[in-house]
């Protein structure tokens, strides 16, 4: 199953109402430069009163470059879709109505907003075994259309955008979302009601604008905004989040049994004691009030992780370029602050599943950095154990030493840090062996499957190449790759020696 977080605005002039920040960051940085481009072709010409000439100039040179830009990532994306049946055994393309924020494997999910509601499609997806059905399928591949083996079977109308979603490990029904307020919502998708019929009747009737779904739980405890940083435990309930107040907060969900006996929770609004914003529907949801919050960071908490061997550990990464790793049973202090552990902001942070010791983080100074937690010293120092590119990034549950990372180029690459002292093309990264390059455009998130082995769903914000609001993608590359060599090549020769064996006899 798979959760995508999908980003829907009601368009008003040239950015939506509610436009998700990274196609509106997109459309400032476009402005910015044309505006800077201008100011400078004005000053430049002032003197000599060619300034409109030359901002016309800039512009033009600007346009062209774009134009190159473009062309050359359409020429990379036909060279890549002429190879889908040799380098992947699955491949699904799923043209989205808007763009999208989050995906995630378990109760499958879409958001959209109509008259600044927002929207939760539950959706099933099939995936095949490896070897059985992917030509057929890559037949039908249209980059234009919706996948037919993504299938919507329930609508929860969500307060506000979603911006993250992450599922409860031990039960995936249970899901958490953050929007754009302090609090963190807790859903339990099974027993929420489909409102799919309401959904439809405003096709007909605009004017009727459906009440937001309640949500089954409130987490409380955070001061401002909290936005993006979520992360649930796989061990035991918990809930960790990270906001604009600088703040990581860490709840259990078991928490609201007391909380729906406490009367003054269910009448009092989330996020109490002066914090700001407010979410729909609250004076119906039981709130619950967090076990610890942990202080360390100097400005905004972008992501959390919890230990997958201990629930009472967890790390952080923030704007202030900072990783800090926390001890629940020893304070809310740091544990282990690395003060500079990117040259930018530090957007993810992933522990890996099958060796504790490793830690990634990605930052906005476009690299991955693994690093060894044993290593890691109190005074604020810390050296990575190895750096790659991207500044997205996650551990693969199949393998302990692969993980994927994405950026600003359109690339999902994946890497196997085992190799990066056997490197055998001198053209590729270092430990880089498998470069998915369905996408035209930045990708805003990706996310492995624990279930089916290989299975990655990616999602980009293409929507200027493909029509829509981008691109939804559910592949898994061909065994052939990530199998030991020796294995694959003595598949390879009986293959070969069958294929002579069927051969027409002269």
């Amino acid at each position: 199953m798979l959760c995508s977080a999908l980003a829907f605005g009601h368009k008003r002039g040239g950015i939506s109402e509610r436009e998700p920040r990274a196609r509106v960051q997109s459309k400032r940085s476009s402005y910015d430069r044309e505006s800077v481009t201008a100011r400078r072709g004005s000053e430049a010409g002032a003197g000599d009163g060619g300034g409109g000439g030359r901002q016309r100039a800039a512009k033009g040179a600007l346009e062209m470059k774009e134009k190159g830009s473009r062309a050359a990532v359409d020429e990379r994306y036909a060279q890549w879709k002429s190879l889908i049946p040799v380098l992947y055994d699955w491949f699904a393309n799923h043209n989205l109505v808007w763009p999208s924020l989050s995906c995630r494997w378990g109760p499958q999910f879409e958001k959209a907003t109509y008259k600044n509601r927002q929207r939760l499609y539950l959706s099933e997806q099939a995936i095949v075994k490896p070897r059985v059905a992917a030509a057929e399928h890559i037949s039908q591949f249209n980059e234009e259309a919706r996948s037919p083996f993504v299938k919507k079977y329930k609508t929860i109308i969500h307060p506000g955008e979603v911006n993250r979603i992450r599922e409860l490990p031990q039960n995936s029904k249970i899901i958490a979302t953050h929007t754009d307020s302090p609090d963190v919502l807790i859903w339990d998708v099974e027993a929420q009601p489909n409102r799919q019929a309401q959904l439809a009747q405003m096709e007909s009737r605009p004017d009727l604008v459906p009440p937001d779904s309640r949500p089954d739980l409130i987490l409380r405890g955070h001061k401002d905004i909290a936005e993006f940083a979520l992360a649930m435990c796989p061990a035991e309930p918990y809930v960790l989040s990270g906001g604009k107040d600088k703040s990581v907060v860490w709840w259990s969900i078991q928490d609201h049994i007391s909380a729906l006996g406490d009367s003054s929770k269910t009448e009092s609004s989330p996020g109490a004691s002066g914090s700001k914003g407010k979410t729909a529907n609250d004076k119906d949801s039981p709130k619950v009030d967090p076990r610890g919050i942990f202080l360390g960071h100097d400005s905004t908490v972008e992501d959390v992780q919890f230990c997958p061997s201990s629930a009472q550990e967890f790390c952080s990464v923030g704007d202030d370029s900072c990783l800090i790793l926390w001890d629940a049973r020893s304070g809310t202090g740091p544990a282990v602050k690395v003060e500079k552990a990117h040259g930018g902001d530090v957007h993810c942070v992933d522990w890996n599943l099958h060796d504790v010791n490793y830690i990634l983080t990605g930052s906005a100074d476009n690299s991955v950095r693994m690093w060894d937690r044993r290593n890691l010293g109190s005074g604020g120092a810390g050296i990575p154990v190895h750096k790659f590119e991207g500044h997205k990034a996650a551990w693969s549950p199949d393998k302990a030493s692969v993980f994927g990372s994405s950026a600003e180029d359109g690339f999902l690459n994946v890497w196997d840090h085992e190799k990066v002292g056997n490197k055998k093309n001198p053209n590729a990264p270092a430990g880089l062996f498998f470069q998915h390059a369905g996408h035209r455009d930045k990708i805003v998130d990706f996310h492995w499957n624990s279930s089916d082995p290989w299975t990655i769903v990616s999602v980009s914000d293409d929507g200027e190449s493909t029509g829509g609001g981008g691109t939804l993608q559910i592949w898994r590359m061909s065994d052939l790759i990530y199998r030991p060599e020796d294995e694959v090549l003595a598949e390879l020769e009986n293959f070969k020696t069958h294929l002579a064996s069927c051969a027409p006899r002269s």
